[in-house]
C-alpha cells in the first residue's frame, strides 16, 4: 500500500492530464483515474508493482474511459469520438499537441485557470487534479472550512463542464492572463511539499520537485515575466535548505539550522534570479518574497541575517499584497528588530484564529516575551489545529519547555 500511495503522489497529477489530453474533459479523466487507482490497490499487493507503475495507471484509466464512454450512448458526439479515436491509438503513443504549452502537466493548469472561472476555484480545482491534494489539504492552504472547498471544487468542475470549456493548448495571446492563476496554483503545490499540512514527514519532497519543474517550464514558456521567474527562485532557495529542515525526523527552525547542510547549487541559482528580477526593475509579490529568502541565504549564521532589510522587503510586500498571513510574517522579523513585545502588538490584531502558524508564532513571541502561561495556551491551541505529525512533536517539546505538566492536545 504504501508503493501505490507514493505512485499516487508521484503520478497522478500526470495521468489526469494525459488522460485530459486524449478525451478533452477532465471528469472523464479524473474518474478514470481514481477507478485505475483502485484496480492497483486490488491487484499490486499479489500480482506486484508493476515495472512502469505510471504507465500500468494511465494504460488501465484509458482503457476503463474508452469502456465507460461507449457504454454510456448518452454522451454527446464528441466523446464518442473521443473513445473510438482513443481506443484505436490504445497501443500507440499520443501524437503530440501543437501550441506554445508542451507539458501535460502545464497546459491542464493553463485550463483550468480559464478566465470563466472564479480565481480561487482555479487554484483549488488545479491543486485537486494537479498536485494530488486531498480536500482537506486544499482547504487548510486556503483557511477555509472543508465544506467551503469541497462545494468551490465542485462547481469549478460543473463550470467547465456547462460552459463547454475545451481542454485545449492555450494561445500565446492567452498566457499573460493566465500566469496569475498559475504561479499561485504553482505555488500552493511547492508550499503543500515544503511543510505538509498531515502526514508523519515534514516535507513531501515529490511536491517540491514536481513545483520546481513546473517553475521551470514556466520560466522557459514565458522568459520575460518577472513574476514567474521571483517564484523560481523562492522555491528553489526554500527548497536549498531541506535537508536541514529537520533531524532525527523532528522539526529543525531556520535560526538553529546547520547551514553547510543546504545546498549551494539552489542556491546559488536562485540568488542569481533574484539579480535578474532586481536588473528589470518592477518587484512582484513572488521576487520580494525570494528577495527575502536571499538575505536569508546571505547570512553564514543565523545572528548574522540582515533583519532590518527583511523588515523592509515585507513592508514593501504589504503594499503590494497586504493581508494577515504577510502581516504574520512581517511580525516574525519585527520581533528580531524591535523584540518580542513590539511583534505581540501586531500579531494580536491579526483574524487568524484557525491558522496553526498564528498560534505557533504567538506562543513563541509569548515565550519570549516571559509570559509562559499565555504561551502554554497558544502552544495547546497551535498543536490542535495541525495534522502534521513533526510539527505536533516540535510544539509539545516547546510546550513542555514553558509548561512542566502539559494537558494532552486533541
Amino acid at each position: 500500500m504504501d508503493d501505490i500511495a507514493r505512485v499516487f503522489r508521484q503520478e497522478h497529477g500526470r495521468s489526469v492530464a494525459v488522460l485530459a489530453r486524449v478525451f478533452g474533459d477532465i471528469d472523464i479523466a479524473e474518474d478514470a483515474v481514481q477507478e485505475a487507482f483502485v484496480r492497483a490497490v486490488q491487484r499490486w499487493p499479489d500480482d506486484g508493482v508493476p515495472p512502469s507503475p505510471a504507465g500500468w495507471i494511465i494504460t488501465t484509466a484509458r482503457r476503463l474511459a474508452i469502456d465507460k464512454l461507449r457504454r454510456e450512448t448518452v454522451r454527446d458526439g464528441k466523446h464518442t469520438q473521443a473513445a473510438l479515436l482513443a481506443e484505436q491509438t490504445d497501443r500507440e503513443r499520443p501524437a503530440e499537441e501543437v501550441g506554445p504549452v508542451s507539458d501535460d502537466r502545464l497546459r491542464l493548469i493553463f485550463t483550468c485557470c480559464h478566465p470563466a472561472l472564479a480565481p480561487a476555484a482555479r487554484v483549488a480545482l488545479t491543486l485537486r487534479l494537479l498536485g494530488g491534494l486531498t480536500t482537506p489539504e486544499i482547504a487548510r492552504a486556503f483557511l477555509v472550512p472543508e465544506p467551503t472547498m469541497a462545494q468551490r471544487i465542485v462547481r469549478a468542475k460543473s463550470k467547465i463542464r456547462d460552459a463547454g470549456i475545451p481542454y485545449r493548448v492555450p494561445r500565446d495571446a492567452d498566457l499573460p492572463d493566465r500566469l496569475r492563476g498559475v504561479l499561485a496554483v504553482v505555488y500552493l503545490i511547492f508550499n503543500e511539499g515544503h511543510t505538509a499540512s498531515s502526514g508523519d514527514d515534514l516535507v513531501r519532497d515529490d511536491l517540491c520537485a514536481e513545483a520546481i519543474r513546473l517553475g521551470r517550464l514556466l520560466v522557459d514558456l514565458m522568459p520575460d515575466e518577472p513574476e514567474a521567474i521571483g517564484l523560481l527562485a523562492l522555491m528553489l532557495l526554500n527548497d536549498s535548505r531541506r535537508s536541514a529542515r529537520t533531524s532525527g525526523g523532528g522539526l529543525v527552525l531556520l535560526a538553529d539550522q546547520d547551514r553547510t547542510r543546504w545546498d549551494a547549487g539552489q542556491i546559488a541559482e536562485g540568488q542569481e534570479l533574484v539579480r535578474r528580477c532586481l536588473r528589470r526593475g518592477s518587484p512582484g509579490p513572488y521576487q520580494l518574497q525570494a528577495a527575502i529568502s536571499a538575505v536569508h541565504s546571505d547570512a553564514p549564521t543565523a545572528a548574522d541575517t540582515d533583519w532590518r532589510q527583511i523588515v523592509q522587503l515585507y513592508d514593501h510586500l504589504m503594499t503590494l499584497t497586504p493581508g494577515p498571513v504577510v502581516a504574520l510574517n512581517r511580525a516574525v522579523a519585527v520581533a528580531e528588530v524591535d523584540g518580542p513585545e513590539a511583534a505581540l502588538t501586531i500579531v494580536d490584531g491579526l483574524d487568524l484564529d484557525a491558522f496553526h502558524l498564528f498560534h505557533a508564532v504567538r506562543a513563541d513571541l509569548l515565550r519570549r516575551a516571559g509570559r509562559p502561561t499565555e504561551a502554554a495556551d497558544a502552544y495547546e491551541r497551535a498543536i490542535g489545529l495541525t495534522d502534521n505529525a513533526a510539527q505536533q512533536a516540535f510544539l509539545r517539546l516547546r510546550l513542555g519547555e514553558v509548561d512542566p505538566q502539559p494537558h494532552s492536545s486533541g
